[in-house]
């Protein structure tokens, strides 16, 4: 067990890293305290230090820059851990949002932990729940995802399994894959409503919402431009009982063996029979094996 104080006086001189949310689109976004932190660090890991340059430049810090991202971010993380057990303040950020969310940033947290090295996240600006507050959706349960895999194959294993998922379910999507996403949404989550939100806290902020169907159809007759985040609603109660009847003209061994013929052991498919009965999982078994 590990017990971190982030705000007291440390006497092994190890330094700190902290996590720093930068603007999505508007630098209005950034608050004072991110600013403090990135002028009072050692060091700042930039995802693009090309990016992060031009925020620095607009409020005037002059604080160095290190690259720290997806292709390089494991050799770097030696040199970051270095420097922090020798002292130094470090601030992670990513080109937008919060870092670790996404972005590189998990993998630096996890191994700082590991050496006791206190991780001080600061609040700030973040795609995902602007974009899920705004579509109004359920947001009393939600799951976010981010990007789906790029393989169909994976990608409809993924869909199948979040259908399951009674919660809002958020994603992020590039533009030039928006399309092909949201068809797999439409085949693999069925009709429900989703929301597309783009361009969040810049000039051409916009939300788009409807059905599966036809925000699809939008996808088609526009010209996708910005990142996207897309909401997706829930599953629906009549959607459970619209499924709850597909085994009744299945005996209790054909049920059974249906899904060990899916790859699952017995033991497993008899839990999951007895789940889809609401039996008792020794009457399953009994007969099953009798």
């Amino acid at each position: 067990m590990k017990i971190q104080k982030s705000f007291e006086t440390r006497e092994d001189h190890q330094g700190e890293l902290y996590i720093v949310p930068t603007p999505i689109g508007n630098l209005e976004d950034i608050t004072y305290r991110a600013l403090r932190i990135l002028s009072e660090v050692d060091e700042i890991a930039a995802e693009d230090t090309r990016q992060t340059k031009k925020l620095l430049t607009h409020f005037d810090l002059h604080t160095p820059l290190t690259s720290y991202h997806e292709h390089n971010k494991y050799n770097r993380e030696d040199y970051l851990l270095h420097a922090l057990q020798s002292g130094k303040k470090i601030a992670i950020v990513s080109d937008a949002g919060m870092p670790g969310v996404s972005d590189p940033g998990f993998e630096i947290v996890k191994r700082a932990i590991e050496e006791d090295i206190s991780v001080v996240v600061l609040p700030g600006a973040n795609a995902a729940l602007c974009a899920l507050v705004g579509s109004g959706l359920d947001t009393t349960r939600f799951s976010f995802y981010g990007f789906l895999p790029r393989k169909k194959k994976e990608r409809k294993e993924e869909l199948e399994r979040l259908s399951k998922d009674s919660g809002t379910l958020v994603f992020y999507e590039s533009p030039h894959r928006l399309k092909e996403m949201l068809k797999a949404l439409h085949e693999g989550l069925g009709n429900r409503q989703v929301v597309l939100a783009r361009e969040l806290t810049k000039k051409y902020e916009e939300y788009i919402r409807g059905t599966a169907s036809e925000v699809l159809e939008w996808a088609h007759t526009e010209q996708v431009r910005g990142e996207f985040c897309i909401i997706v609603e829930g599953r629906q109660s009549e959607e459970v009982e619209n499924e709850a009847s597909w085994w009744d003209d299945l005996s209790l061994i054909e049920h059974v063996e249906h899904y060990i013929e899916r790859g699952q052991s017995s033991k497993d498919a008899i839990k999951q029979v007895s789940v889809d009965r609401k039996m008792p999982k020794r009457e399953v078994y009994q007969a099953y094996h009798t």
